[in-house]
């Protein structure tokens, strides 16, 4: 249609303006077709990740329908899987896209392994473990800064009352992907269950303590209020967005507040619960030259206590 439409406009100045006309045009399609194919494991990526979670989110798993356990339990299981340092063992894989990212708009990407692990000390002391594994794909930031993929930096957090501490160790296997130096910090957690909510917010702060002097100096919070409202079949409303602000730069590019939230659901596979969200946000406040909403999409093999 659009080349018919073409012929029919230019058809007073000639055939040689309408052949013209449309070279250009093939020529911008073959230019966007090959940008389209260059990116095509990104987005494939992408959605392959909605597919999933909107299959488990919507269907569930084909056994459970039989397997699941009482309406009571799995909104135990809820409540425990929303809960950052619950006393079970579980392993969250979260997948994070920020789109139209960087100078040339490109499309980054974070998966991140999240591992929970208690340990019962005495019958009055408990040790929780959480460690963060993130894999990072950064486009070209800046002039000079080109992108990358590879390890970020691993950070522990140990839950031992009364003290809580968290630990980001420098194994960023690139420069870009981390910041070089070992850092400590307080960080807390704090929740509440009522009915069929579930609210609280975690909270941490990093200052850097050793490390290359050449590489800038560390003073980070990250703050996640996280709210969920459990209903039937396992489902809940949830939003738990991720608030960070680097106090070392400028005010104007200090904060990354996003907006938004999403919907979850456990499932199971055989006896095993796994716990599946998918949430959207909206950058309300964010640096420079990065993106202005993201999609996190999560899978959580949870291992209850028999």
């Amino acid at each position: 249609m659009k080349r018919f439409q073409t012929v029919v406009a230019v058809s007073g100045s000639g055939r040689r303006q309408a052949a013209t006309e449309n070279f250009h045009h093939q020529r911008e399609c073959a230019v966007a077709s090959a940008g389209l194919f260059a990116r095509w494991p990104q987005i494939r990526a992408a959605l392959w990740m909605l597919v999933v979670a909107m299959s488990v989110l919507c269907r569930g798993v084909v056994p459970a329908c039989a397997q699941e356990s009482s309406a009571q339990g799995t909104s135990e299981i809820a409540k425990q899987a929303q809960n950052p340092i619950a006393s079970l063992i579980s392993v969250p894989i979260e997948n994070d896209f920020n789109p139209h990212t960087g100078i040339k708009k490109e499309d980054g990407y974070v998966m991140q392994f999240k591992p929970v692990v208690p340990f019962k000390l005495s019958d009055d002391w408990n040790l929780i473990t959480r460690t963060v594994v993130p894999v990072i794909q950064v486009p070209d930031l800046a002039p000079g800064v080109n992108g990358t993929t590879g390890l970020g930096d691993v950070q522990t957090s140990l839950f031992f009352s009364p003290a809580k501490v968290v630990i980001s160790l420098p194994t960023a296997t690139e420069d870009i992907l981390g910041t070089k130096k070992l850092s400590i910090g307080p960080t807390a957690v704090v929740l509440s269950i009522q009915g069929h909510w579930l609210f609280g917010t975690l909270v941490q702060n990093l200052f850097s303590v050793a490390g290359p002097s050449k590489r800038p100096d560390v003073n980070q919070m990250l703050l996640q209020p996280f709210v969920n409202y459990n209903m039937r079949h396992g489902w809940y409303l949830t939003s738990s967005p991720i608030i960070t602000s680097n106090w070392e730069a400028n005010s104007n590019n200090r904060w990354t507040v996003p907006v938004g939230g999403g919907v979850g659901r456990i499932v199971h596979f055989g006896k095993l619960p796994v716990n599946t969200y998918a949430q959207f946000f909206r950058n309300v406040e964010r640096p420079d030259g990065t993106t202005s909403w993201s999609a996190r999409f999560d899978m959580t093999f949870l291992f209850p206590k028999k």
